[in-house]
């Protein structure tokens, strides 16, 4: 049958995004395969020291030797370097074929997550329980968090200089921790708090025991029965604690959802599903036109402060090697650079459509979201990528044949977010946000489509090969 002049025309003019599945039915058995080393990345790496571990083992295994930030000749195009940023921050550079002064291909993604930091003096007793003080760190919802298995994860400096690392509740037959709440036979007064105050910061304490020391004659028996064991355990006193870094977070595993294996469940997709794309990219590129840098940096749930967050200087200190190491001009090089903020978005949730204007969000299963701006409201806090800048990157990604969508971050007056590419854009470094659309983003257990986890490897693949001119 014939088409009529407006279905051809429609044709022509209109589009409507596709499922992967549909439009790449090959994808389907080649992101099955992909997230299986996914998975073991989110399990291996719920912290951002342990996920900077997990990127070290996977870098040295596929030929990255430490960065030489004193080098005295330069890196030939092939050789791959990375450089690690005290524990919590990660660079993984691939030399190219053109001098870095032409401009490097940045991927930057963030390792760290929401969860429950340990206050400085966490430890007390109360009721014949042992609990810890928590500070939540990011954006949580604080009522996910009660009667939720936790582990533990972090290190701690003892007096003497050594490090001692603490990972417990992990592991088939290691104890788990939690947060408690009220029953709903007592709970009427705490029902008519506000939903984000039904557990509020200072109820966060996590039950860490419950039997007393054996000597009657001391205080706070349950308190003093749990540090003998770390002390037996792990050599510290109750004054490390304010000497340590450690995290709960959520025991379970990274498992498959759903009847058709679909979608990953786990802790910890924003960011590290980009973080491991990113680094998968950046390890399977071998000699780019333009030298690849792929970034995995720390605090960006609470502003990317500090000294292993993008607000400092450390990427661009080691850029800065790079550009001394070949004789280039470093500020040439950065306004010849291009670079992927790799973040994740909100998709659609048929659940709670209210909040997302369908025209312009990111849904499962059609790829890759390409964000121009992210921000609040008025676009307060955004990077906001220029048109030419979409341009360059999509059509790399039309030309390498990567299903990509677009979408904001809710509705205009409904919230919001930022990432990391305003840091970067305001050192003149063209950067447009890139990433994985997640359901229940910042929660315990969040989800994400395997086929979307795919493509975003296969675009970050392609920005870092690609030799279009810039």
């Amino acid at each position: 049958m014939s088409k009529t002049k407006g279905q051809e025309l429609a044709e022509q003019l209109l589009f409507t995004q596709p499922h992967v599945a549909d439009e790449a039915p090959e994808a389907l058995e080649k992101a099955q395969e992909f997230c299986e080393d996914y998975k073991a990345f989110l399990d291996e790496a719920k912290t951002e020291r342990e996920a900077v571990k997990a990127g070290v083992k996977r870098l040295e295994a596929a030929g990255y030797r430490p960065f030489d930030r004193l080098a005295k000749e330069a890196y030939k195009p092939g050789d791959k370097v990375y450089y690690n940023n005290r524990g919590k921050a990660l660079i993984a550079a691939t030399i190219g074929t053109r001098p870095v002064q032409d401009g490097v291909s940045l991927m930057i993604a963030h390792i760290d997550s929401p969860r429950l930091d340990l206050k400085p003096n966490p430890l007390y007793e109360d009721t014949d329980l042992a609990l810890f003080k928590t500070h939540y760190y990011g954006g949580i919802r604080k009522y996910q968090w009660g009667v939720t298995p936790l582990s533990l994860h972090g290190v701690v400096v003892k007096t003497n200089g050594e490090t001692v690392e603490i990972h417990v509740g992990e592991e088939e037959n290691d104890p788990v921790f939690c947060v408690t709440d009220l029953l709903p036979h007592l709970a009427a007064d705490q029902s008519k708090r506000t939903l984000n105050e039904g557990l509020k910061g200072e109820e966060l304490n996590i039950i860490v025991g419950s039997l007393p020391f054996e000597d009657k004659e001391v205080k706070n028996r349950v308190k003093l029965r749990i540090m003998q064991i770390l002390n037996e355990r792990y050599g510290i006193t109750e004054r490390d604690f304010v000497r340590a870094e450690i995290e709960a977070v959520p025991a379970a595993k990274a498992r498959d959802v759903g009847f058709d294996r679909s979608l990953v469940g786990g802790y910890g997709h924003d960011d590290r599903v980009c973080g491991y794309t990113a680094l998968r990219a950046e390890i399977d590129c071998d000699t780019p036109a333009y030298t690849s840098v792929c970034i995995l940096a720390d605090k960006e749930e609470v502003g990317s402060d500090g000294t292993a967050g993008l607000a400092s200087d450390f990427t661009f200190h080691f850029l800065k090697y790079l550009a001394d190491i070949q004789g280039a001009n470093y500020t040439m090089m950065l306004q010849n650079s291009k670079c992927l903020s790799a973040d994740v978005n909100a998709a659609v949730d048929p659940t709670f459509p209210e909040v997302s204007e369908k025209n312009n969000s990111s849904y499962l299963n059609r790829g890759v979201c390409v964000t121009k701006y992210t921000g609040a409201r008025g676009k307060g806090g955004t990077n906001d990528a220029d048109a030419e800048m979409v341009a360059y990157v999509t059509g790399i990604l039309d030309e390498a044949g990567v299903l990509w969508q677009t979408g904001e971050l809710g509705k205009v007056d409904q919230g919001g977010g930022g990432t990391v590419a305003k840091f970067v854009s305001q050192r003149e470094v063209d950067t447009i946000d890139i990433g994985v659309p997640v359901l229940s983003m910042h929660s315990p257990f969040e989800l994400v489509s395997k086929l979307d986890v795919y493509m975003t490897y296969r675009a970050f693949a392609a920005f870092k090969s690609s030799s279009k001119e810039r």
